[in-house]
């Protein structure tokens, strides 16, 4: 494989050049030990916590966002002796219906912690096994190794299980808001109980108390709320993200081969806001391919260097848009040059669908074919706008 003028991020993949250096590793060096990148991944999950924008939060490490560490415990409700009076009945009415939303509220906070106790051990068991994937990609292995399709699978059901978790949170959000509206009707009702005839001393007494009350659980409820919105904010992006790179991890073992973070996470929305969109070919007449990829035989391996050309150009131009050219030679009668334009349109069909496991947007590439002369195999050229 040649790669000319790294700096200026031009790749040449000449299929008959490339050599593959032939390694030999021992179980230890390919399996992590006890002292290894899995265990290295468990022992930053160490379940530290801090206080963050929304509260307390315990750092999960691994790359994954923190989760809230609060408890949400109710202040609990004042007994009161019954006055007879319409308002003191009032009290007894709202007292008991504070009592039933602290109840409530003790169940989604025992609820919460129990979501995220399941949270931070899936997620450590993921970040082991992926870091342990990771690990045997980078020194190398055989492609399609089955151990590793194995732990990928194991991954992606931990992957599976933090997603419900996080289903369960925003459900949890709903139920968590009803109370919020419960608990701001409840207040309304104890100051207006203020203003009604007919009460004795001991009614405002106790109204004022159970007001008090009121108010501090509705304070506690928008803490919960918001500390549970939160959660589930950055939990729901990291799983996305975390998917994208799982399929860029697929990719790895298909070829075996360690290639990095998933190009989506570099590829970002334009200042406008929106995904920018390839649309059209556009002539390349002039142009100076970033990647060039010469199939002169079969089973070319060229996925290392086409995700190392991308990837810087992503790094330095994140809304960098492409054109991938199948390109035939002109050589022979015209079903020759036809059979050699199918052929390069299908090498190209090939490029794409590994640039989508990359995690390359589909709708940043456009793809088109044309003939050459003076070359004498297909070729995919790939032309940064």
């Amino acid at each position: 494989m040649t790669i000319s003028d790294f700096s200026s991020l031009r790749f040449l993949v000449l299929g008959a050049a490339l050599t593959l250096s032939a390694c030999s590793y021992g179980d230890n060096e390919l399996w992590p030990s006890s002292d290894s990148a899995a265990d290295q991944a468990s022992a930053e999950a160490s379940g530290q916590t801090t206080e963050g924008a929304d509260g307390k939060v315990q750092v999960i490490g691994g790359g994954q966002p923190p989760i809230g560490a609060s408890t949400f415990v109710p202040p609990g409700v004042t007994p009161g002796e019954p006055t007879g009076t319409f308002v003191g009945k009032k009290v007894v009415e709202l007292r008991d219906e504070l009592a039933r939303l602290q109840n409530s509220i003790a169940q989604q906070n025992d609820e919460l912690q129990r979501l995220r106790t399941d949270l931070v051990q899936n997620s450590q068991q993921y970040h082991g096994t992926i870091a342990a994937v990771n690990a045997r990609l980078q020194v190398g292995t055989t492609p399609g190794n089955p151990i590793l399709v194995q732990q990928f699978k194991s991954a992606q059901a931990d992957l599976d299980r933090i997603a419900n978790e996080i289903n369960k949170m925003n459900n949890l959000v709903a139920a968590v808001a009803n109370n919020s509206t419960l608990s701001a009707y409840m207040a309304e009702a104890a100051r207006a109980a203020f203003s009604v005839s007919g009460a004795v001393d001991e009614d405002h007494r106790q109204l004022a108390i159970l007001e008090d009350e009121v108010n501090r659980t509705a304070v506690l409820i928008d803490r919960l709320l918001k500390e549970l919105t939160s959660d589930v904010r950055r939990q729901t992006n990291y799983v996305t993200t975390e998917r994208a790179n799982l399929n860029l991890i697929s990719a790895g073992i298909k070829s075996g081969e360690f290639f990095g973070g998933s190009l989506v996470n570099k590829a970002v929305l334009s200042n406008a806001g929106q995904m920018n969109t390839a649309g059209a070919p556009l002539n390349t007449v002039g142009r100076t391919p970033l990647v060039v990829i010469r199939f002169d035989r079969a089973d070319v391996p060229y996925e290392q260097a086409l995700y190392t050309a991308v990837s810087k150009t992503l790094e330095r131009r994140p809304d960098a848009l492409f054109d991938l050219v199948a390109v035939a030679p002109v050589t022979g009668g015209a079903a020759r040059i036809a059979l050699n334009s199918q052929k390069a349109r299908q090498h190209a069909e090939n490029v794409m669908r590994k640039l989508i496991e990359m995690g390359l947007p589909p709708n940043r590439v456009a793809v088109s074919a044309k003939t050459q002369q003076m070359i004498a195999n297909n070729e995919v050229h790939l032309y940064v706008r």
